[in-house]
């Protein structure tokens, strides 16, 4: 019987789409060594710089404790993530070579990685940053994977994925794989466009990656398998469905009627499964449930992990009741800007963006760097800058700040000199990267005050929690605990 393959998503896509990326080290750690022999072809690890900032700056933990975690009880899986040669998204042109080198070597050398996963038709890539990137990478034995983003807008033609496919298939990468990031495909145009790469993929492996935004992503996989797909991006609930990716259970069991096998340890993702509710209902985070069939979305194209996001900072701005609003507004900017793909970082500007709009109740009164940056075109053609509204490209450019910001990649500069930005010679490396991705000592000085991981599922957990809830319980004078041989009698003052 043939069989599919799954790349599992549930630490990293799944907790961007439904739990805003809160993957603590602790709920990774609990659930790694089940993830690592569950069978999946990939599993995806939540350790990209975005996620560095989230555990740092929200969580208070320290992500180098996740990596450690994940290289050692992880050592069988292929791990991956959705990787570039900048680290920080939002600044794209940001990045010496140097230091993105040694971010991927600490975790590849780490054994907390070994394929990255790159946008293909987003930033110009392939033109720019992939001729050092791609090799680098392939020095180090990593896979190599390049997306190609769905995107329903009058740029996004049939023939472009065609071209498109036909470019990446130039770069040689080992396998491509179709991301509908905002879940926004139909059937009918799943097979309309998927054969499409499939016949300009030159023979290269594809894989199918969707969410179940509009309620369709199920159907899709099943369409998926009976037009080829034999690797599918599905997670585990409670970090399925919803906005996430499709569960792996009922994944399984459609490709089950259509005549395909696993090769999958039910038993341990269950297991995962498990636990992961158990953290869900402890850290009071959403259930994945199925969502119904939404049309808006096919309006708005906002990803899930971007609306997530989206309410939980709008509650920091007070601006909680306005969500809808936002998301309008991002309609809008989108047709201005000559229709980006709604998906990171071009979705984050446009939300952010946005919400600035309807905060200051003015439209671009105060416009992003980012805006600036996209207008002058350092996006390349793949944003869509080339059929940016005039009007609206001719005020970003003429902004006092536009003559402050800068439009080159800048120079590729030594370690060893960064180091004296940053602390001085001596710092080590994993101290560097932190204090360069958060800009900075401040928030790591405040996670490392936090303390230790919070830990789940471990020997002594159980008893923290019974003293914790006893401790709440303002009638309980005295508690004894009572061993074969030893008495221990605690009483309230």
């Amino acid at each position: 019987m043939e069989k599919i393959r799954y790349v599992d998503t549930t630490l990293r896509d799944g907790t961007q789409s439904l739990w805003a990326a809160e993957s603590r080290v602790g709920m990774v750690e609990a659930v790694a060594e089940d993830l690592d022999q569950a069978g999946f072809d990939v599993v995806e690890v939540p350790i990209m710089p975005y996620n560095f900032k989230k555990i740092v700056r929200d969580l208070k933990e320290d992500p180098w404790e996740l990596v450690r975690i994940i290289g050692e009880k992880m050592p069988n899986s292929k791990k991956a993530f959705m990787g570039e040669p900048g680290l920080v998204l939002f600044e794209l042109l940001e990045t010496p070579p140097s230091v993105s080198k040694l971010f991927y070597d600490l975790l590849i050398d780490r054994g907390a990685l070994n394929r990255v996963q790159t946008m293909a038709n987003i930033f110009g890539n392939l033109k720019t940053d992939f001729p050092w990137f791609l090799p680098y990478l392939r020095s180090k034995g990593v896979e190599v994977v390049h997306a190609i983003a769905y995107s329903i807008s009058p740029r996004h033609t049939d023939e472009y994925f065609a071209k498109k496919t036909r470019e990446i298939v130039k770069n040689k990468p080992d396998v491509i794989y179709f991301k509908d990031a905002a879940g926004l495909l139909t059937v009918e145009s799943l097979r309309r466009i998927l054969p499409i790469i499939i016949e300009n993929s030159n023979g290269l492996p594809i894989e199918f990656h969707t969410h179940g935004t509009t309620g369709l992503a199920n159907e899709l996989y099943v369409e998926a398998m009976k037009l080829g797909v034999r690797t599918l991006h599905t997670s585990i609930p409670p970090l399925a469905s919803g906005s996430g990716q499709p569960s792996v259970f009922t994944t399984i069991e459609n490709a089950k009627h259509l005549n395909f096998g696993h090769s999958l340890d039910i038993e341990r993702i269950q297991r995962v499964s498990d636990k992961l509710m158990v953290v869900a209902k402890e850290d009071n985070l959403p259930i994945g449930a199925p969502l119904e069939y939404d049309y808006s979305q096919y309006i708005h194209q906002v990803p899930g992990g971007v609306i997530s996001n989206l309410r939980y900072q709008l509650i920091g701005m007070n601006l909680q009741d306005r969500v809808e609003e936002v998301v309008e507004e991002s309609i809008r900017i989108r047709a201005e800007l000559g229709y980006p793909v709604m998906i990171t970082p071009y979705s984050q500007f446009m939300v952010t963006q946005a919400a600035i709009n309807v905060a200051t109740g003015e439209r671009y009164k105060v416009v992003i760097d980012e805006l600036i940056q996209f207008a002058a075109g350092i996006y390349s053609e793949d944003s869509g800058y080339l059929m940016m509204d005039q009007n609206l490209k001719d005020k970003f450019l003429s902004l006092p700040r536009a003559k402050e910001l800068h439009y080159k990649p800048v120079e590729d500069i030594p370690i060893k000199k960064l180091k004296e930005q940053f602390g001085g010679p001596t710092l080590s490396d994993e101290e560097f990267m932190l204090r360069y991705i958060m800009k900075g000592t401040k928030d790591i000085e405040e996670m490392r005050k936090a303390g230790p991981y919070k830990q789940y599922f471990s020997a002594k957990a159980p008893l923290e929690q019974l003293l914790s809830n006893i401790s709440k319980n303002s009638s309980i004078k005295h508690v004894q605990i009572q061993t074969k041989n030893q008495s221990l009698v605690l009483s309230s003052k």
